[in-house]
């Protein structure tokens, strides 16, 4: 027992010698303190509250104007070198093949951080860059929250620790990280002892535990953050196109009769017109399509972008607090997860494994099951994590890069890269989302060096807020309530997705026709939604119903289910507002529910489906006719809307979130509509589960029965059987025991 009391103090006394040297270290190499390049207030409001140009305008000027910087890729990446050519005075173009955010700047884990896994490769294998990556990073983080306050803010990250040796050795690495961000630190970590771990995340796994470290990164809305950027340079005077597509790039003699780029060809996605873009600068910021727009330039460079493909889920909110977020610093193979709250969900992830390119990544059920298990690990029993929980689920590409610039083309760039062709074409890649400015910033001073540009001002993004921060502050929701009487979280969500900007979607909003809430009809009522949000969202280039369910809102992200189910009322104000014919309606809901099925899960974990059906005829009859009885319009079909009557008729409280639960169960396709072969499917399922709770005796033919049945159980996709309860016309209280739901 001495010897163990000698060991922990050694490694205690170690620990803090470590930290204390990397701390000393740190303040060495850190540089005076600069006054960041904030623009003068007076000229932020000129650009504020300054009119959005139309689409159709924007594409005019991609036309007719020669710009003096063409940006291809209307990511974070590509938004930022818009905004940051803007604000320097240079004549600004972007074009996006998507939607602003389509690819994987709205699939990020929803983190602004430095990096604290690269800081331990920093310390333990001496490497200065990947320190330099971590100190800009951490800098780029105060900035990002400083800019767009309504977006980004503060969020604290628990660290459990499992092994007493760990408490000296966690505690170095987090405090180092808080020392070198500096003046720039959002909070200072701090240590939990046990109880108190538990009392701030009572879901947490007690065996064993130690105690917890608590540190301090940002959270955002990364889809929001990119628009309100994209947002931000149109008012400014940037023609910012999305569904642009660049089909060619053109080439000319300069001055001293040496090839460059000049332009390109491009094509407007919604129209099908081509049409030419003279620019004396061309970036390409493309993330994972890096190496198309290359070889679009010059078919014999060799490809630098590695593909790699990171899944995320999204459970119900009761498997997280509110305000903590929990990070695995080592999973069972050597990865970090983190399970974070997020838009009142749970959201948990990331994988990371190879792919191919693709315009429709999609997660994989084997990702979905190891991001499961790992978060068992960590939870405590008495939560139990089920498949048929998860909301939905994503995959986004991560563009990882070798570097051109060097000789060893096998190894991966640890930071960002930007290569410059002969013929001037610049390409930005690699780096992360919490780095996206400061990319920007060296991306537009190398191509002022290489194509001569001549900007009126410095670099001017330091400090330059973004679109809805001028006039934000923490308070604003309750004007909203107040003002325009909404409710308090619908408010909230406006207020914090959309900063001062709020009271324009609030003043588009509809009366409800009820005494409270005043205004605000929601998309769904689930979730804090407006319907006047799908008219702004238009206002600001949002073109196809997927635009509105996965960035302008993030209904597909929390709820795929819920976000299929809002897209008929999603469509129809579209229509309203664009003109669409019955023909583009019915291809916008097609293509929205492939979307869904395809990218955010609903393809995955329909598990009941393989239980076979063993009906008698009189049976069938009687569940025909009782399945009418629920089909009270005789569509042939039951929705949302059919359980909502039932229950009403027969006076049950029910809530909307258990509806939707009950829906789930059968709703094998997830179109939102259960017919008479997946009613059936489900009261079979459930008498199954009836035998086998009431089972004595062992009996081998239910017991097949039964292992079928359990894989439908574990999808989520039976359980408690609470659709089959309302099948049987009973007038028993729903079970409030979650059914899964998910997809």
């Amino acid at each position: 027992m001495h010897r163990v009391g000698q060991t922990v103090r050694r490694l205690a006394k170690y620990g803090i010698v470590l930290g204390g040297g990397t701390c000393i270290i740190a303040w060495a190499t850190m540089p005076g303190s600069s006054v960041p390049n904030v623009s003068a207030m007076e000229d932020q409001l000129k650009y504020a509250w300054s009119p959005l140009p139309t689409r159709q305008n924007m594409i005019d000027s991609l036309k007719k104007d020669e710009f003096d910087v063409l940006v291809i890729g209307g990511g974070a990446t590509g938004c930022g070198v818009a905004l940051d050519a803007v604000s320097r005075g240079l004549k600004t173009g972007l074009v996006e093949k998507f939607d602003f955010s389509s690819g994987t700047s709205s699939r990020s884990t929803k983190l602004i951080h430095g990096g604290v896994r690269y800081l331990q490769k920093a310390v333990f294998n001496l490497d200065i860059e990947q320190y330099r990556m971590v100190k800009e990073a951490l800098a780029e983080r105060a900035n990002l929250i400083q800019i767009a306050p309504h977006l980004a803010y503060p969020f604290p990250i628990m660290l459990p620790i499992y092994k007493l040796w760990q408490v000296p050795y966690f505690w170095a690495g987090i405090k180092t990280y808080d020392v070198i961000a500096g003046k720039q630190l959002l909070k200072p970590s701090y240590y939990l002892s046990k109880r108190k771990a538990l009392e701030l995340f009572p879901m947490l796994k007690k065996e064993k535990l130690v105690g917890a470290l608590v540190y301090y990164d940002g959270q955002h809305d990364d889809a929001r953050m990119n628009i309100s950027m994209a947002i931000s340079a149109a008012r400014m005077g940037g023609t910012m196109t999305n569904y642009t597509e660049v089909v060619k790039l053109y080439k000319d003699k300069d001055a001293t009769g040496k090839e460059v780029v000049c332009g390109a060809r491009v094509k407007d996605r919604q129209t099908g017109q081509e049409f030419d873009v003279k620019a004396k600068c061309i970036i390409n910021a493309t993330g994972p399509y890096t190496d198309n727009i290359r070889l679009m330039d010059n078919d014999q460079e060799r490809k630098i972008c590695q593909p790699s493909q990171g899944v995320h889920i999204v459970l119900p909110d009761y498997y997280s607090p509110d305000k903590m977020g929990l990070l695995d610093p080592s999973t069972s193979d050597g990865r970090i997860i983190f399970f974070l709250p997020w838009q009142k969900h749970t959201l948990a992830g990331t994988t990371d494994s190879p792919c191919d390119l693709t315009d429709s990544p999609a997660p994989t059920e084997k990702e979905i099951q190891f991001i499961l298990n790992e978060v068992k690990n960590y939870l405590h029993p008495d939560v139990e994590v089920r498949r048929g929980d998860v909301r939905s689920a994503w995959c986004g590409i991560r563009p990882l890069v070798s570097d051109p610039n060097k000789k060893d083309t096998q190894s991966v760039a640890r930071n960002h890269i930007i290569e410059v062709a002969e013929d001037h074409l610049i390409t930005i890649a690699g780096g992360k989302w919490t780095t996206y400015r400061h990319m920007a910033e060296e991306t537009l001073d190398k191509a002022v060096q290489v194509c001569g540009l001549k900007p009126s001002k410095p670099c001017q993004t330091k400090g330059l807020l973004l679109d809805g921060a001028h006039g934000w502050t923490p308070t604003l929701f309750i004007r909203l309530v107040q003002d325009f009487g909404l409710e308090n979280e619908v408010a909230q969500h406006l207020a914090s997705t959309y900063g001062d900007k709020a009271f324009k979607i609030a003043k588009m909003s509809s009366l409800t026709g009820q005494r409270w809430p005043v205004l605000g009809k929601r998309l769904h009522q689930e979730f804090p939604y407006l319907e006047a949000e799908v008219r702004y969202a238009i206002r600001e280039y949002a073109c196809t119903a997927i635009d509105i369910i996965a960035r302008r809102t993030r209904l597909a992200f929390c709820n795929a289910n819920a976000a299929e189910e809002a897209l008929p009322r999603i469509v129809q104000i579209m229509a309203e507002e664009l003109k669409w014919n019955k023909s583009r309606q019915q291809e916008e809901l097609s293509r929205a529910r492939t979307f869904l099925r395809r990218e955010m899960g609903l393809d995955l974990g329909s598990g009941a489906s393989n239980v076979p059906i063993n009906f008698t005829k009189d049976d069938i009859n009687m569940y025909v006719k009782r399945f009418k009885n629920l089909d009270g319009d005789n569509k042939g079909y039951i929705t949302v809307n059919d359980l909502r009557r039932y229950f009403k008729q027969t006076g049950e409280k029910v809530t909307e979130d258990q509806l939707h639960d009950i829906l789930s169960e059968v709703d094998l396709n997830r179109n939102a509509q259960v017919d008479i072969g997946e009613f059936l499917q489900l009261v079979y399922c459930a008498q199954i589960a009836a035998q086998i709770n009431n089972l004595d005796e062992y009996d081998q033919d239910l017991h097949r029965k039964h292992q079928l049945l359990m894989s439908a159980l574990k999808s989520g996709a039976v359980a408690n059987s609470r659709f089959a309860m309302a099948a049987e016309l009973s007038s028993e209280r729903i079970s409030v025991d979650r059914s899964g739901g998910g997809v």
